[in-house]
């Protein structure tokens, strides 16, 4: 049973015929963000940690009489109740293990919490140290999936709300979203690496709120194409659709896409040529146009007058009754806007913070840090489309096989390694990528490394490292997609083959550059482990070669991290032919009720706080 909350929080669409010509410059971010609605949903359920997010870090607190909630804890929870959100708290008790406390004494704890807090609908607490290697204690996923199915859903369905960065490690391992409050204790590099802050708890709230309703269709801002009936949704027509970037960037709009295509008869999607394939996979889209934007190009050339005459009448002649135009946050859309008008598009959406005059129908404005997936939606349900019933907001791709003729693979379950990428700064370094390949081997994993035509001898010399499969220039990106399809886990910079493992539900070990935000780019409700530096030099400054030398925000990472992350998401070292896959890690986990818990599959090193 998965449970429907009702949300608050996202700013209405802004329609350039409805305002004031003097009031279009000032469209305001968080206008109506008390807009509630009906429709697909985020999260069913937000996880709290109790120690330091919910109430005051006392350590090993066994006294109900130290019991203080953080400022706004009872207001900011009440509202989340009132969206229809069930809460859960998952919290590291290893005062139990040590001796500190009773569960007597814990569960005295607990009533007093919820005497001040109200009601949680599960509490699920690690009883162990670190030295009992079990798979609940954070930053292992165990009790996230546990109180996810207490809760009815599913992790990936869920928020987890904490202090410390194993809460965000827990939330990542099991494809949760994280959400971090710091507190004094929370050190400067967790908050560096936290897929999103808030400054409190309520913050959080109003946040999760936010993103939730963030998606839920406004009702259509303009009519029905008179053309006839709607053949998939609620009004029908042509829309083009544009993403003009590289495959990557496709691959995550492509939840937006789909939820345009639930209302209309035919989708046609305008992209640049580093993108077709990536489009061509997507599910919703009838038709592909590619078109290099030398205003989106990161390496263009000059604008050629004659070509842009040759795009808008192909613009044209597609016939479209709306377009919207999806675009990254560093990105306009008002070059191409001009030409849609040009080429006739009667209506057009797009996000822009830039003042669109009347290029835009529908000019949408998202706050900065939102996951690239889901600021693609919210402007797709800013123009009237939301998902169909049934669908998620997750990155989907058509179903792909591999050619065994060329490609000889073995059972699934390998792990796919992928050291390169387009922008050399998101690259895995060559020695890393080699050292990774010996000791994933050296663990019993079966390696498979992948890369494109002018990376064959860096594919190679990582392959050999690991006795490994190099497919190195040998896979096109549906090739590429039925490999990682196949795969345990992928081990991947910020890269495509990462949002290709989102779309199988493949765990990640994500070597992330912080160039560009992780919260915005990382790997979307999948399983994830990061590793890397985030607070290195390049951190946000989207730069797409190394501004420092030696690459030092990936090249500190010991190829025994990698291992163990892999260990962590449940991934065995070895697999039987034919046996399924797990994708994480299960452990049993106490609860309120009790204090058994099984041995998981990693220990890992304590930090902040009472050593929770």
């Amino acid at each position: 049973m998965t449970f429907t909350p009702r949300g608050v929080g996202n700013p209405p669409a802004v329609r350039q015929d409805q305002v004031k010509p003097d009031q279009r410059r000032s469209a305001g971010v968080f206008a109506g963000a008390d807009r509630a609605g009906s429709g697909p949903v985020l999260f069913d359920a937000v996880l709290l940690d109790r120690d330091g997010t919910l109430v005051e870090d006392v350590p090993y607190n066994g006294d109900p009489e130290k019991v203080r909630p953080v400022a706004g804890a009872r207001a900011a929870l009440d509202r989340l109740r009132a969206a229809g959100l069930r809460l859960g708290v998952v919290s590291n008790q290893s005062g139990l293990a040590r001796g500190h406390f009773s569960v007597r004494q814990m569960r005295a704890v607990h009533a007093r919490i919820e005497e001040l807090l109200g009601p949680f609908d599960t509490w699920r607490v690690c009883p162990h140290d670190d030295a009992a290697g079990c798979g609940c204690r954070k930053p292992a996923p165990g009790l996230v999936h546990a109180a996810a199915a207490d809760l009815g859903t599913v992790a990936s369905r869920c928020v987890l709300v904490g202090d410390i960065g194993r809460d965000m490690g827990a939330a990542l391992a099991a494809g949760a979203a994280g959400l971090l409050v710091p507190t004094p204790v929370t050190r400067p590099e967790e908050v560096a690496a936290a897929p999103a802050v808030a400054a409190d708890l309520p913050g959080a709230a109003a946040e999760i709120l936010r993103r939730q309703a963030a998606i839920v269709p406004v009702s259509a801002p303009w009519p029905k194409p008179a053309a006839g009936p709607a053949r998939r949704g609620r009004r029908g027509g042509t829309v083009l659709v544009v993403r003009s970037d590289s495959a990557g960037d496709v691959l995550v709009t492509g939840p937006a896409i789909r939820a345009v295509a639930h209302s209309a008869d035919r989708v046609v999607l305008l992209c640049g040529p580093r993108g077709r394939a990536a489009a061509e996979l997507l599910p919703g889209v009838d038709e592909v146009v590619a078109h290099p934007l030398p205003w989106i190009d990161p390496d263009p050339g000059p604008v050629d007058a004659d070509e842009m005459r040759a795009l808008t009448a192909r613009l044209a002649a597609v016939g479209a009754d709306e377009a919207v135009v999806f675009t990254s946050f560093h990105q306009s859309p008002l070059p191409l806007a001009l030409l849609l008008r040009m080429a006739g598009v009667p209506r057009i959406a797009a996000i822009s913070d830039d003042y669109p005059g009347s290029l835009l129908d529908v000019r949408h404005r998202v706050p900065p840090g939102v996951p690239e997936p889901e600021r693609a939606l919210s402007l797709a349900a800013a123009a009237g489309h939301g998902l169909a019933p049934g669908d998620q907001p997750t990155l989907r791709v058509a179903a792909v096989g591999v050619d065994p003729s060329r490609v000889r693979l073995g059972a699934s379950g390998y792990v796919v390694l992928h050291p390169g990428s387009a922008a050399s700064s998101r690259a895995i370094p060559a020695g890393l990528a080699v050292g990774i390949a010996r000791a994933l081997g050296e663990a019993g994993h079966r390696v498979v490394v992948t890369g494109g035509p002018d990376e064959r001898d860096l594919t190679a010399a990582v392959a050999a490292a690991a006795d490994g499969v190099d497919l190195g220039g040998r896979t096109g990106l549906a090739e590429l997609a039925g490999v990682v399809a196949g795969a345990g886990a992928v081990v991947v910079g910020n890269t495509g083959p990462a949002h290709l493992a989102a779309a199988y539900g493949v765990p990640v070990v994500s070597l992330f550059a912080p160039t560009v935000p992780f919260g915005q780019w990382g790997p979307y409700r999948v399983p994830t482990v990061r590793l890397g530096d985030a607070t290195a030099p390049c951190r946000d400054t989207r730069a797409a070669t190394c501004l420092v030398p030696g690459h030092p925000c990936l090249a500190g990472i010991d190829p025994g991290e990698v291992v163990a992350a892999l260990r962590s998401l449940g991934v065995p070292a070895a697999t039987v032919p034919g046996a399924p896959i797990p994708t994480r890690l299960a452990a049993p986990t106490a609860t309120v009720h009790g204090t058994t818990a099984t041995a998981g599959a990693v220990a890992v090193p304590a930090t902040g706080g009472s050593g929770r």
